[in-house]
């Protein structure tokens, strides 16, 4: 009789989203229902609130309902921050509890958190109890002002696929433009609007769903490696 054949069942990317300053994963759930329905069924997306409540007035006031979260606190220049080191905790926590995770995506501060954290990941500074991140989508994001916290974070070039949203009038595009050194083959949808999540465009469909298509085949490819590893023990 032969072997036996083991059945790899597919399973989607399952992301941790990560807001923007003073909004919450009730409105980053609803900001992301601009992409098409078909799109984000292709991903597992959890939502969770950032650890801190919002002490400065939210930009977002009057469009969506309180209340207002952030990652971290941070001085007016965005160069020193006082509470990374609970907000990574607290993030590994919500990684433990709705794991298995496999990539972060981010918006705003949530993309220049979401960022830094593979090549923190990477030397042992952050999320050590935890798997992994092996997928990453920016959006109108970029490196952590802080110059200590970002040297370390992107040292070494970050090879896991990204996916990074780059506004022609957003106002962080220049941080977005030189994020794009320290990774390897990132993918990248321009488009005209500012600091927001945009539609899709023809172009910016075509290259999203690639994006998904090849982050599908190596999650897939990683399943069924742990599967052979595991009935060979």
């Amino acid at each position: 009789m032969g072997g036996e054949v083991a059945i790899i069942k597919q399973r989607k990317p399952r992301f941790l989203c990560l807001h923007g300053f003073g909004t919450s994963g009730r409105i980053l759930k609803t900001q992301l229902q601009k992409w098409p329905e078909f799109v984000l069924d292709k991903l597992d997306l959890v939502f969770p609130d950032a650890p801190f409540p919002c002490t400065e007035k939210s930009g977002v006031e009057g469009i969506f309902n309180p209340p207002y979260y952030e990652w971290y606190k941070r001085n007016k220049e965005f160069t020193e921050y006082t509470s990374l080191h609970k907000c990574l905790e607290y993030l590994q926590e919500c990684m433990i509890q709705q794991g298995p995770i496999d990539g972060l995506l981010g918006f705003s501060q949530g993309s220049f958190l979401a960022a830094a954290l593979p090549g923190l990941q990477a030397k042992g500074l952050a999320l050590t109890e935890v798997s992994k991140i092996n997928f990453l989508i920016i959006i109108s994001g970029g490196k952590l002002e802080n110059e200590a916290l970002s040297e370390k974070a992107f040292s070494d070039t970050i090879s896991c696929p990204s996916l990074h949203f780059l506004g022609e009038m957003d106002s962080v595009k220049p941080n977005g433009t030189a994020l794009l050194e320290s990774f390897v083959d990132p993918v990248v949808i321009h488009h005209p609007q500012g600091h927001t999540i945009p539609r899709l465009d023809e172009n910016g469909l075509e290259l999203m769903l690639g994006f998904l298509e090849k982050i599908q085949k190596e999650l897939t490819i990683q399943e069924g490696q742990g599967k052979y590893l595991h009935s060979a023990l």
